[in-house]
């Protein structure tokens, strides 16, 4: 969509609640209003709906509500957690992940996939082999679902179609492989990988051929979570090869790494791609936590939050087509 808002998560108010504002910062606005705290937040691929984790006393479920905060519907109910929600890219159903079912129900590794209308009807479990579950996402057609789990021992990408049928592995390496994404235009696959020793950023076809490591750099690339430009050219990450961690940006081309932050004394993480071209990303060099937007070639650095609380997790996930 050409309008857009940002969400995110602060401690302004005493308790991490769900904001929005606009694209450059201003109208901020408190969305939620709750006894928990908001772990999550992503928006529908319409703009006009958001889902969000709420933590109330150690139960974590999902819930949905209007972009500006009204008609707030618990969309699932059970005593588990139920966490990462993900929009398809038609905004009818949302995939989640939960340990409502099993005999390890209440752990952190008996995550499985399930996915649900967007009203909280229609819930479907996908996979059934309680081995740590994770980090599902769509394809921009709508067709696939990427997720990670610990089936063979450790973790790996694997992917699915819509009704769990067809479960595949797709890097099959004996290293950790996580937080898999499709690009914009269905023709790459992005994850992190440890498989040269170090965290790396990876591209591969998505039947999981022909691996090309786009970082290739002895520290540590990829922490937190990275996301496609719209035209999948290019893929934001954070590194710690200038020292702290930095936001650097890479050609899906071979164009080498390019530092857009340079804040040796101040740590970055979290890099999100924007409809308007910008990479929001989460920064401390202001002595606190907020939330910056930079241009691909590093000009027009913004600070968006100007807060002196703590503002995090700027989740904002695009599921479009490329322009």
């Amino acid at each position: 969509p050409d309008f857009f808002k940002l969400y995110f998560i602060s401690y302004r108010d005493g308790q991490r609640e769900l904001y929005m504002m606009e694209p450059n910062g201003s109208d901020q606005r408190r969305l939620t209003r709750n006894e928990g705290t908001v772990d999550y937040a992503v928006a529908s691929p319409d703009e006009r709906r958001v889902a969000f984790v709420l933590d109330v006393k150690g139960n974590r479920d999902i819930y949905r509500m209007n972009a500006d905060g009204t008609e707030v519907r618990q969309l699932t109910t059970t005593p588990a957690a139920e966490t990462s929600p993900r929009w398809s890219p038609d905004g009818k159903k949302i995939v989640f992940i939960s340990d409502r079912d099993g005999s390890n129900a209440g752990r952190v590794a008996a995550g499985e996939v399930y996915t649900m209308a967007a009203d909280g009807t229609a819930v479907k479990r996908l996979t059934f082999l309680e081995k740590g579950e994770d980090d599902p996402s769509w394809s921009p057609d709508g067709r696939t679902i990427l997720f990670t789990s610990q089936r063979d021992g450790n973790q790996e990408v694997y992917a699915m179609d819509v009704d769990g049928s067809d479960q595949r592995n797709l890097t099959n390496s004996p290293a950790l492989d996580w937080n898999p994404f499709f690009s914009p235009d269905n023709k790459k696959i992005g994850f992190v990988t440890t498989r040269d020793g170090n965290r790396e950023i990876y591209a591969m076809n998505p039947d999981g051929s022909s691996p090309v490591n786009l970082t290739n750099n002895p520290a540590d690339d990829g922490s937190g979570m990275f996301t496609w430009s719209r035209d999948g050219k290019w893929l934001p990450f954070t590194s710690t090869r200038a020292g702290k961690r930095d936001i650097f940006v890479v050609g899906l081309d071979g164009t080498p790494p390019r530092n857009l932050t340079n804040t040796p004394d101040a740590e970055e993480d979290d890099p999100v791609w924007l409809p308007d071209g910008r990479i929001l990303y989460l920064t401390d060099r202001d002595g606190n936590w907020e939330l910056y937007a930079v241009n691909l070639d590093g000009t027009g650095l913004t600070n968006l939050t100007h807060n002196p609380a703590n503002d995090t997790r700027g989740i904002r996930l695009y599921q479009t087509a490329a322009d």
